[in-house]
C-alpha cells in the first residue's frame, strides 16, 4: 500500500515537471510569434525604403537585390529563422544609414515617414524581443536546476537560445552594404 502511494506520488511529480516544461515551451513559442510578426511587419517596409533609397543614393544594384534575396529567403522559410532575421535587420539598418547621410533624402516627407515607421516597429520588436528572452530564461532556468534537470534530460527538452538583434540607432550605424 505505501509502495503504490510512493509510487502514486512519484509519478505525479513527473506529469507535473513534464507538463512545467511544455507550458514554457509553449510561451517561448508564443514570445518568438509576437517577435515574428513585427519582424514581418518590419521587413515588409523594406521594398519602399529600397525604392525611396535607390533614387538618391547611387549603389549597386546587387545591395539591393542582396536585402531582396534576405528577406524572400526569410519569408520563405517555414519555421522563421531568428538568424537570419538578425542579419536582414542588419542589412535595413544599414539601408536606414544611407538615408539619413543623404541630405535630399532626409528632405522626402515618404523616407522621413518609413524611418518613423520602423523605429516604431523596433521599439515593439524590442519588447517582443525582452518578453521572449525572459520566457527562454525562464525555461532555461527551469532545465538547468535540480531536481528538473534530470525530467529535461529523460524528455529531451534543451536549452533555447537568446534571441538579439542589432539595433537601430542612428548614431550607430554601420553602412558597410
Amino acid at each position: 500500500m505505501i509502495v503504490a502511494v510512493i509510487v502514486l506520488l512519484v509519478m505525479v511529480f513527473v506529469v507535473i515537471e513534464f507538463n512545467k516544461f511544455v507550458v514554457l515551451k509553449n510561451k517561448i513559442k508564443q514570445s518568438k510569434s509576437s517577435i515574428e510578426v513585427y519582424l514581418n511587419q518590419r521587413f515588409d517596409l523594406i521594398p519602399n525604403l529600397v525604392e525611396c533609397v535607390k533614387g538618391y543614393a547611387k549603389y549597386e544594384e546587387s545591395v539591393y537585390s542582396n536585402i531582396a534575396k534576405l528577406r524572400s529567403e526569410y519569408s520563405n522559410e517555414k519555421s522563421k529563422n531568428l538568424k537570419k532575421a538578425s542579419e536582414l535587420n542588419s542589412k535595413c539598418n544599414s539601408l536606414l544609414a544611407v538615408g539619413e547621410n543623404n541630405p535630399n533624402l532626409q528632405a522626402s516627407e515618404q523616407f522621413v515617414g518609413l524611418q518613423k515607421t520602423l523605429e516604431k516597429m523596433e521599439s515593439q520588436l524590442q519588447a517582443a524581443r525582452r518578453v521572449y528572452n525572459g520566457d527562454v530564461t525562464l525555461y532555461n532556468t527551469a532545465i538547468s536546476t535540480f531536481p528538473s534537470n534530470i525530467f529535461a534530460l529523460i524528455f529531451g527538452f534543451k536549452q533555447e537560445d537568446l534571441f538579439e538583434i542589432e539595433e537601430y540607432k542612428k548614431e550607430n550605424i554601420n553602412i558597410d552594404l
